[in-house]
């Protein structure tokens, strides 16, 4: 009888060590290109080093920010596009951190999969890093793991996490009162939020991801593949001009849940429905799920990806910094003493 005991690694439970080394090696360069001022250390520590008297703060306060990509995921997978979810993780986080009125200083992120493919991670982590530059903001380290046991297949999780600062006593929002003006930033797209319904709508109405969008040239995977919006440069320029009062991100529960998070409780807000036209992959979701305008605006962010609130006294200065920011920024409402959320315009 043999009696001998086979021999076991780690690669036979299926985990690579050798593809995880891999994996750090190709994305040295993309993260390297990250790098700011008050950065310490390259990837591949046991931590991720940065140095806040350096990155020019007297007296800072950090904020920090951690958040996902949902079940977009599953569309990137499906469509075998991995291009842009990368940006969608960065600006989840780094898009929330301004609402504090903070700047983004350095970014982690946490990738989980069944079994690492390095090209695929590779195009993620070059996003990840691309939409950092894109904010000022350094990749400085992040987590890989294989989990077979958890995780079948090519599917695969995300997180990030953000640190930002800001000087003691500037923290948002600050000084809303009534009558200020609500500014709207037209979002990308439907960004990463709603997604479990944006799937459920293409199931009901017999199309797939491949098949051309009813409203567009392209199809519908492309068109709801497309990146969060990146608010981080532009924002911060009005912040430190003192131009803001309050900002709100426009993600998971839409208008209806994002700005009242930044108004005290006797404060309230009027917002006009009319004063914008939801964009055509909206109206088809409304249409085709038969969503009740309400819903859409509790679940999307219909259009509109970031909202700031200022004081009548700047709106001119700041639509007219934002238009030369390419950005086409308008007025959908105002806050009021009420001290809830009103909608005028709104249909059913």
């Amino acid at each position: 009888m043999n009696t001998e005991k086979s021999i076991l690694s780690y690669s036979d439970a299926g985990v690579d060590i050798d593809a995880g080394n891999t994996l750090v090696e190709e994305i040295k360069p993309a993260v390297a290109m990250t790098k700011r001022p008050g950065v310490m250390s390259n990837i591949g520590g046991f931590g991720g080093l940065f140095d806040l008297k350096n990155s020019g703060y007297n007296d800072p306060i950090l904020v920090s920010a951690t958040d996902g990509v949902g079940t977009k995921l599953k569309l990137a997978i499906e469509m075998n596009n991995y291009g842009t979810i990368g940006q969608d993780l960065v600006a989840m986080c780094v898009n929330d951190l301004i609402c504090q009125g903070a700047e983004p200083l350095f970014f982690l992120d946490y990738f989980a999969t069944g079994k690492l493919d390095v090209l695929i991670a590779k195009k993620i982590i070059i996003g990840i890093a691309n939409a950092c530059k894109s904010s000022n903001c350094a990749l400085i380290g992040g987590e890989t793991a294989e989990m077979p046991g958890v995780y079948r297949g090519g599917d695969f999780d995300l997180a990030g996490f953000a640190v930002g600062a800001l000087e003691r006593g500037k923290t948002l929002p600050t000084g809303i009162s009534t009558g200020d003006a609500v500014i709207a930033l037209p979002s990308s797209g439907i960004h990463s939020n709603g997604f479990s319904l944006v799937r459920k709508v293409i199931s009901k109405s017999g199309l797939t991801w491949f098949d051309k969008a009813p409203f567009d040239t392209v199809t519908l995977g492309n068109i709801f593949l497309r990146p969060t919006q990146l608010y981080v440069l532009p924002v911060l320029k009005l912040i430190n001009e003192n131009l803001i009062n309050g900002v709100a991100h426009i993600t998971g529960g839409g208008l209806t849940e994002n700005i009242p998070r930044i108004l005290d409780g006797n404060m309230g807000i009027l917002i006009d429905t009319s004063t914008w036209e939801f964009p055509s992959e909206f109206k088809w979701l409304k249409s085709a799920g038969n969503i009740e305008q309400a819903e859409m605006l509790k679940t999307f962010n219909c259009g509109i990806g970031m909202v700031l609130i200022i004081n009548n006294r700047v709106i001119h200065n700041v639509l007219s910094f934002l238009k030369n920011e390419d950005i086409d920024a308008f007025q959908i409402g105002e806050i009021t003493n009420s001290g809830k959320l009103e909608y005028h315009g709104l249909t059913a």
